[in-house]
């Protein structure tokens, strides 16, 4: 491996450059944002990135999909992570180890150092990237690493930190990130995804995500045999409108296409169950709604975990 040159640019004050780069954001799902970077529009490749990455109402709690070391296509030169983390052979001064050790060798910089924002897990963090190559170079755009956040987190901003030189060109010039701020905004579900709710997720996602699956809808009841989310004058939670519901929904499968045919209101399927012939609506619904029929107390805690749910 070739030598470290800490002339990598963790810090470059040079003369400014009508050169654009921009940085990419992309939902990949579950929580995990692809950060990328197109800067096909230069004659000089990106040799480093240095990037703030701000979560908005929740926390970053990993990174990953980054490459590592030098000479591979990509960009995984770390300044913040090189001390007292990577093996350095002290007679040839080659990298006999970018395994981090005893910490991760990792493109978060360090909490600690001047203007870096946090660590993970937490709510924004910096990352310090650069090339080392010998005829492996990076390409004019690509794929940095990937984040995951929680699901509480509705928007991921990336800008540049001015004082790692925002993002530097192989001659040393920095570039302009255009727009200087990129976010996206997070898919957040009403409806729980955690391993404790995965049939039923898999079926709220099979079913077009309704809303009355979900925590806080109407009465909080439809797990219980509220399909239209009403309360009856006398006080009946789940009643003759309700049976209307499940009644024009019996039987119905999801279309081939996925789609829902005419009258499937998934907000009958009390169960969140498909029977073995494919009926979304049917027998263990009936049974919810003619066990919880005129009742005017229920727990209104809706949904229930996968294991509560079955056990009903």
């Amino acid at each position: 491996m070739k030598k470290i040159i800490l002339t990598l640019a963790v810090v470059l004050l040079a003369a400014p450059v009508w050169a654009d780069v921009e940085i990419t954001l992309t939902d990949l799902g579950d929580g995990v944002i692809q950060i990328g970077y197109d800067a096909s529009g230069e004659t000089e490749l990106v040799r480093a990135f240095a990037l703030d990455i701000v979560a908005t109402d929740g926390n970053i709690v990993d990174i990953n999909d980054y490459a590592v070391g030098d000479n591979n296509g990509g960009y995984g030169i770390f300044p913040g992570s090189f001390a007292g983390n990577i093996s350095v052979n002290p007679t040839t001064g080659m990298v006999d180890s970018w395994v981090g050790n005893p910490n991760p060798y990792t493109p978060v910089a360090p909490a600690g150092d001047p203007d870096a924002l946090g660590d993970i897990p937490g709510p924004a963090i910096t990352i310090e990237m650069g090339s080392l190559y010998e005829d492996a170079a990076p390409g004019q755009t690509g794929v940095l690493c990937t984040i995951t956040v929680d699901e509480n987190v509705t928007k991921v901003c990336v800008t540049g930190n001015a004082i790692r030189g925002n993002v530097v060109l192989e001659d040393a010039s920095e570039a302009t990130l255009n727009p200087a701020e990129v976010c996206i905004d997070m898919i957040v579900d009403c409806f729980p995804s955690t391993p404790e709710y995965a049939n039923q997720y898999a079926r709220w996602v099979a079913l077009g995500k309704p809303d009355c699956w979900c925590e806080g809808w109407a009465s909080g009841n439809q797990c219980y045999g509220d399909a239209a989310g009403d309360t009856h004058s006398r006080g009946y939670i789940v009643y003759t409108t309700d049976l209307g519901k499940l009644s024009n929904a019996w039987k119905l499968k999801v279309n081939p296409d996925g789609s829902l045919p005419p009258g499937l209101d998934p907000c009958a399927d009390f169960m969140h169950d498909v029977h073995s012939r494919g009926y979304v609506v049917y027998t263990t619904d009936l049974g919810v709604l003619s066990t919880n029929w005129k009742l005017k107390t229920l727990p209104g805690d809706c949904p229930l975990n996968d294991a509560d749910n079955a056990a009903r």
